[in-house]
């Protein structure tokens, strides 16, 4: 995720976003640093605890998981920090490349929430960016993870035990992969969570979420390089729908996401204009990217009941 220096993101709820008043020629490494160390011990802490919401957190049994589990805790720490990380080191290379400033990616912690982390963010001057690089950074960081994310996910399925119901839905494209790896399962079944399917769930849905072409998710970018202000009223249409959602079918886990990003504003801002297109192989490719958020979003990601 990149939010821009004048406006920010999948920062993507359930991701966090940069302030706009963060300064992106400098580089500022203890916040980046601190976030990344807060990250790898919450992303701990989610794997020695299994991934179960009443045991994630650092009470007096803690210890003991981590003896019994610190194995799993450290595969999933650094298999799902990976992941991430590849999608932020996508946009920052990117940037860099286009002459673009770019901060160093903020990882976001969370002790509360089971996977231990809601992704992380960079801050860039988006305002300065063509429509070529605009393209070019924002997908950069979901192709980058999903080079990650998807061996990561296809080793989880594969080494995984088969389980009749699973507490994490399987979106599309990993119940794709799931058939392919495993045909000894049955196509009702699932696998029970394990570090790297966990880490490869998380890269999934993280990508999902930034491929929805509103505001200044990754989706966002990659819209309005490609239709210029008429992506306005896709991301309008898209926020619509999402209220629609919420309202007729009960999708109310993506409340949060939905006031955000109303907040940031649905319309992109406008970026340097050039005058040059497009070009015809990016803009074929970013309509094959908008196909990422259907075969990797979920719409009830938890299924608690």
């Amino acid at each position: 995720m990149q939010p821009l220096s004048h406006g920010f993101e999948p920062g993507s709820p359930p991701y966090a976003a940069v302030p706009a008043a963060l300064p992106v020629r400098r580089q500022p490494m203890r916040l980046p640093a601190l976030l990344f160390l807060l990250t790898c011990i919450t992303t701990f802490a989610a794997g020695v605890s299994g991934w179960e919401a009443e045991l994630l957190g650092f009470d007096d049994q803690f210890g003991l998981r981590v003896a019994e589990h610190w194995q799993r805790g450290l595969l999933y720490m650094a298999a799902v920090m990976a992941v991430l990380g590849a999608h932020e080191a996508g946009h920052f290379i990117a940037a860099r490349l286009h002459g673009i400033p770019a901060t160093l990616p903020f990882f976001i912690p969370v002790p509360v929430l089971l996977t231990g982390t809601m992704g992380a963010v960079i801050g860039m001057e988006g305002s300065r960016a063509s429509r070529r690089q605009l393209f070019d950074i924002a997908l950069a960081g979901p192709l980058a993870g999903l080079v990650v994310a998807l061996p990561v996910l296809a080793v989880g399925l594969l080494t995984g035990e088969p389980a009749k119901h699973s507490p994490f839905a399987m979106p599309p494209l990993a119940r794709g992969i799931l058939g392919l790896v495993r045909p000894d399962i049955a196509a009702d079944a699932t696998i029970a969570p394990n570090a790297l399917f966990m880490a490869g769930w998380v890269g999934l849905l993280v990508t999902g979420l930034n491929m929805i072409p509103i505001s200044q998710l990754d989706g966002g970018h990659v819209s309005y390089a490609i239709f210029g202000r008429r992506a306005h009223w896709i991301a309008r249409s898209v926020l619509i729908a999402s209220i629609a959602a919420i309202v007729i079918l009960g999708r109310t886990n993506w409340v949060a996401m939905v006031v955000i990003v109303t907040l940031l504003g649905t319309d992109h801002p406008p970026i340097r204009a050039d005058g040059r297109p497009l070009g015809l192989a990016r803009t074929v490719l970013g309509v094959l990217s908008f196909l990422i958020p259907i075969v990797t979003f979920m719409p009830e990601p938890l299924l608690l009941d």
